[in-house]
């Protein structure tokens, strides 16, 4: 089971409302649950009671999905410490050995001749190491298959298996589209192994954005009870159609708290149709790293808060690039689409066909343009995770000395023009152009942003700057304008970012 942390609160209410008859003048503002103004969506006649007969029609498809998976695991306790190699080990040397585990999951059969759907967390690798050897999948009835894996999507976290079977019990999709919230739902699943347990709840949210970014981050929400084991299986809505699968929850306890995420039917059968054909899934890329547009983001640039997607770097050679994307714009509008938090960016881009050409509206020093991108292809994970790896800031790394600082802008920070000799010790390219931080107010917003010594601020506001009277200057014509933060572009090692900065001075 994946999880997504964060904090949340829900309060359910419920109860009768007696009727009463007020006097109003015609044509009069009513409340929006007046009596007699949602009779038309009060439970239908025949509403369940019991949901008992429609599971038992829709149980025999939901499967339990398990895997047994191959891990290496290094022997050695001191492995990866300053101790390794320093104490003696007893038998096979501390050689790497090959361990067992075995995984757990839920998945639903989606055609009489065998065709499974299950999240591909369930059938992939946990641990780093690890190899998927067998993949079982056992009905209701307890009849046991082994299952071939026909594609598996990462990133919408789908995956599609084949077992081999005739007249299989099976269920079809329905149109997650026509969902509201309040409508009731059934979740079926194995979770914490016990089979075909169900659960029944309301759909929380439409189109819930949890923040994960990419092409699939839309999720129905539900109260419906979602654990360890759920993941895969199927939500079902009263007509008995699958218009999610259960896939995450969001929980500061590991267990469910009421705040489970499926997959909308809508957003995962484009995408199961195209895996059950073999073929690989192609997004939309246009090879920038983006931030979001916060309020202290927005005021020092001064735009609307929420309101498009900055962007921090744009990779040589890529769509954005090509386009003459530069780094510091703010695309606020993908074709017709506004870009904002329910509409992000890497949602709105992901979503089209590589080759497409579409117009990008952005906010360039505070002037609307208008630039046309021919979306590229979008690299697999893997690959994204690696060109990443390496490039984080390390907050434990004070590497370099720099001279004393030649002037202090009101920021909280003092700075020095960075030379050839400071790039090479802070690690930075010696061609970088900028001022690099030598001392940090402690008690200031810049060190509260985690700006430290050795950091390179290469701009203010978009402008380049290489000295600390550079800085001043942007400085005062902000606090001039009525603004309280300026936007600094700050390089550690060879990864950077926007950070919003309070004028303290």
């Amino acid at each position: 089971m994946r999880y997504a942390y964060a904090l949340a609160t829900a309060l359910l209410l419920g109860g009768t409302a007696a009727t009463m008859t007020l006097n109003q003048p015609a044509g009069a503002q009513t409340a929006q649950n007046e009596p007699g103004a949602i009779d038309a969506a009060a439970p239908k006649a025949g509403a369940p009671m019991s949901f008992a007969d429609m599971v038992a029609k829709l149980q025999p498809a939901v499967v339990n999905i398990s895997t047994t998976q191959r891990v290496t695991v290094n022997s050695n306790p001191f492995a990866g410490t300053p101790f390794e190699g320093l104490v003696p080990q007893q038998g096979g040397g501390g050689q790497p050995v090959t361990r067992q585990a075995e995984s757990l999951g839920s998945g639903f059969i989606i055609s009489a001749d065998g065709y499974v759907v299950t999240n591909n967390h369930v059938i992939s690798a946990g641990a780093k190491g690890a190899v998927v050897e067998t993949i079982t999948v056992i009905l209701s009835d307890r009849r046991e298959y082994k299952a071939k894996l026909i594609g598996r999507d990462p990133q919408s976290d789908l995956a599609v298996l084949k077992i081999e079977g005739v007249n299989l019990p099976f269920v079809r999709f329905g149109d997650s589209a026509k969902s509201r919230v309040g409508d009731w739902v059934v979740a079926i699943g194995n979770p914490f192994g016990l089979g075909g347990s169900v659960t029944a709840g309301i759909i929380s949210a439409v189109h819930r954005v949890t923040g994960q970014g990419g092409a699939y981050d839309r999720f129905i929400q539900t109260d419906a009870s979602i654990n360890r084991g759920n993941s895969g299986g199927p939500m079902f809505d009263l007509a008995g159609n699958v218009i999610g699968i259960n896939s995450q929850i969001l929980s500061p306890t590991g267990a469910n708290v009421g705040i489970g995420f499926a997959i909308p039917a809508e957003e995962a059968k484009p995408v199961i149709d195209t895996l059950m054909t073999g073929v690989a899934i192609k997004r939309g890329y246009l090879g920038v790293v983006m931030q979001d547009v916060t309020g202290d983001i927005a005021d020092a640039l001064g735009i609307p808060k929420d309101r498009g997607t900055l962007i921090s770097r744009v990779e040589p050679g890529e769509a954005a690039d090509k386009a003459g994307i530069k780094q510091g714009d703010v695309i606020v509008k993908v074709g017709a689409s506004e870009v904002n938090p329910d509409q992000t960016l890497s949602y709105l881009v992901a979503n089209l066909k590589p080759g497409t050409r579409v117009p990008l509206e952005l906010v360039r020093d505070g002037k609307r343009q208008t630039v046309t991108v021919t979306v590229g292809t979008r690299p697999s994970e893997e690959v994204l995770a690696a060109n990443a790896s390496g490039k984080g800031f390390d907050p434990n790394d004070e590497s370099g000395t720099a001279p004393e600082a030649l002037a202090a802008a009101s920021l909280g920070v003092a700075v020095t023009p960075l030379t050839p000799q400071i790039a090479q010790n802070i690690g930075v390219d010696p061609k970088s152009q900028g001022a690099v931080i030598v001392t940090v107010d402690p008690s200031s917003d810049a060190a509260g942003k985690g700006l430290r010594r050795g950091d390179v601020i290469v701009s203010v506001n978009r402008t380049p700057v290489a000295s600390g009277a550079d800085i001043a200057k942007i400085v005062t014509a902000s606090k001039t304008a009525g603004r309280a933060q300026v936007l600094l572009y700050v390089q550690r090692r060879d990864f950077g970012t926007f950070i919003p900065v309070e004028i303290t001075g």
